[in-house]
């Protein structure tokens, strides 16, 4: 065997296997996340087929039954099924979280962008109305914004998006002052590209990855909100079906049946626990100073 045939068997031997990106090394805790996140999304996508009874089909006769084989979860005040409810009422929490924050990054982004770009009295004037609406608590300034829009789902998450787009907009707006100054972004400048061009090609792929970790937090706030306007009659209408209303519809009985807060309000723990868990180890994978954890 030739000297070169050897050198070139011992190269292939000593090259390192491909490395697998940051994002997709998830720890154990955040891969048991996404899995039941995904369950979640799809027992709320098969609803109507896996669900045993309709989620408004009442039986007052059976109000407040105790867990059964007929009806696993029991019943509510009306007499409807708590597992049906359930299984329905998760379709509307995940569409309300995702509407909230869907919101909250159209609105948020391109302030941030632009503030943290432009710089100079645009600067100014954004992040004091993004200071002003960050001193409001948020669940107060979301029924505020609510009571102005109207009661009802849609205007409460869109709500709860408004009140969200401020911490999107200081995320990136920090971002942005560090991208802004770097050499491709001058490159860019020198080769006449426009400041559309520029903040989308060049400063938005950049500005992302911490974005990426703050929705996953967003998405278990806009949860948890969902859950609080809904209590507070603010959000989803009757009869139909959310976990913060089922909890509130529970509260109200939880001296006669007191079991029946803990469906609903052990899938709130639950969802917005992944998303949070998630979120972390998101924030981990795509840190590079922690990637010899």
């Amino acid at each position: 065997m030739s000297v070169e045939a050897t050198v070139t068997e011992q190269q292939v031997k000593q090259r390192p296997a491909r490395r697998v990106p940051g994002i997709w090394r998830l720890d154990a805790a955040a891969t048991v996340s996404l899995l039941f996140l995904v369950l979640v999304t799809a027992l709320s996508v098969a609803a109507p087929l896996i669900a045993p009874y309709s989620p408004t089909e009442q039986d007052i006769v059976n109000s407040l039954a105790q867990p059964s084989a007929e009806h696993l979860l029991g019943t509510d005040d009306l007499g409807r099924d708590v597992l049906s409810r359930l299984i329905h009422g998760a379709a509307a929490s995940l569409f309300s979280s995702f509407l909230a924050v869907g919101v909250a990054i159209v609105l948020g982004v391109p302030i941030g962008l632009l503030a943290g770009f432009l710089g100079g009295w645009t600067d100014d004037l954004i992040s004091r109305g993004i200071d002003t609406l960050l001193s409001f608590p948020a669940i107060v300034l979301a029924i505020a914004v609510t009571g102005a829009l109207g009661i009802g789902l849609i205007n409460g998450m869109i709500a709860v998006g408004i009140v969200f787009s401020p911490q999107l907009a200081r995320l990136v707006r920090a971002r942005t002052l560090v991208v802004r100054q770097e050499l491709y972004v001058d490159a860019a400048r020198c080769f006449g590209a426009s400041t559309g061009r520029i903040l989308w090609r060049h400063v938005l792929p950049n500005t992302v990855q911490p974005v990426i970790v703050q929705v996953t937090l967003l998405l278990a706030g806009a949860l948890l909100a969902e859950a609080s306007l809904s209590f507070l009659g603010l959000g989803i209408q009757p009869p139909h079906a959310s976990w913060g209303a089922m909890l509130a519809r529970a509260y109200q009985n939880m001296e006669l049946a007191p079991e029946q807060m803990y469906p609903p309000g052990l899938a709130i723990l639950f969802t917005a626990l992944a998303f949070n868990t998630l979120g972390e180890s998101l924030r981990v994978a795509l840190d590079p100073t922690m990637k010899h954890r």
